[in-house]
């Protein structure tokens, strides 16, 4: 296991390397962000100075070194909005506001939000899942309709949903609010959102798995043992299909926390996903370079705790 979690470090590390290589490269190439900041009726010395403020007058490959170094020891320089504003006074721009605590203040909203959804998600999902398996055994309509609804949400997109559900439970109802951070009740509405699309993963996925152990010889032969649905489900049924369902849910996780993006600029949700559309909005390298590297972090955990898991649930399965 020591050997295995050493060896997925390593190669996360490298590819960490080369995601935030290609973000380096992308931001040289969206635009010069001193003239977005400027406007094109600045002069020609203040669009000079504030570049050599934010070092984007060095080589490429000076500011590709300031990089990498900025990735090993977590410093990404200040974000660009206060990092001019201090280049034209006359200031270091490294007096501004650094990007990654930018960022790092932002982790629990986004946190709060993508928990939550994928919670709402397991439930619904390996409810519908696990009913429709049942269901499957006597071929009934029961089990065609959540299909339906599976694949319907499956199909489904956030913006979409999004504006849906506002109009209808915050314009039309009136009983939950359009956006906002800090109460329950304005996280439905985003959980709710995010929730949709890996229930219907989770569902179709649960009732596969629960179908082929529904179908297997120690299930028939607890079936005539006189055993109830129930307890066959539930204590040995479920608990085998469990395994395959812990890669989708670690897989929707993943995807939660890479899509959360639409679904905060929508809500005005305080959290990461945000805080990057507004930083490429101003062509924010730095605040683009810290935000994608938290994510990226982040996506890098999930997988590897989801591999963990994995082996736990499955004991056949050794890492090495």
């Amino acid at each position: 296991m020591a050997t295995y979690v050493a060896r997925r470090v390593a190669t996360s590390v490298i590819l960490l390397l080369m995601v935030m290589s290609f973000v380096f490269a992308g931001g040289r190439l969206i635009g010069d962000p001193v003239l977005l900041m400027l406007g094109p009726d600045a002069r020609a010395e203040d669009i000079d100075r504030v570049r050599a403020g934010l070092g984007l007058a060095e080589p490429i490959g000076v500011q590709y070194a300031k990089f990498v170094s900025g990735i090993v020891t977590g410093d990404f320089g200040s974000t660009y909005r206060y990092g001019a504003a201090a280049s034209l006074a006359g200031e270091a721009a490294s007096d501004g506001v650094p990007a990654l605590p930018l960022v790092l203040e932002r982790i629990p909203a986004t946190v709060q939000l993508a928990l939550a959804a994928i919670a709402l998600g397991v439930i619904l999902g390996v409810s519908l899942g696990v009913a429709a398996a049942v269901a499957a055994r006597g071929r009934s309509f029961f089990d065609r309709a959540i299909q339906a609804v599976a694949l319907t949400g499956v199909s489904l997109v956030e913006f979409w949903v999004a504006y849906l559900l506002i109009i209808v439970f915050s314009l039309n109802l009136g009983i939950l609010p359009t956006s906002g951070y800090g109460s329950l009740a304005q996280l439905v509405l985003p959980a709710v959102t995010l929730a949709l699309k890996p229930a219907g993963r989770i569902a179709l996925v649960v009732r596969g798995a629960m179908l082929a152990e529904l179908n297997a010889a120690y299930v028939l032969f607890a079936t005539s043992k006189g055993y109830s649905t129930g307890r066959i489900v539930g204590r040995h049924a479920f608990k085998n299909a469990a395994v395959p369902s812990v890669v989708i849910i670690s897989d929707e996780l993943v995807a939660l926390l890479t899509g959360v993006i639409v679904v905060e600029v929508v809500f005005a949700w305080p959290g990461i996903g945000s805080l990057m559309v507004d930083a490429l909005t101003r062509r924010d390298l730095p605040l683009i370079e810290a935000t994608i590297f938290v994510l990226a972090l982040g996506v890098f955990f999930v997988s590897l705790i989801a591999d963990i898991a994995y082996t736990k649930l499955n004991p056949r399965i050794q890492l090495r």
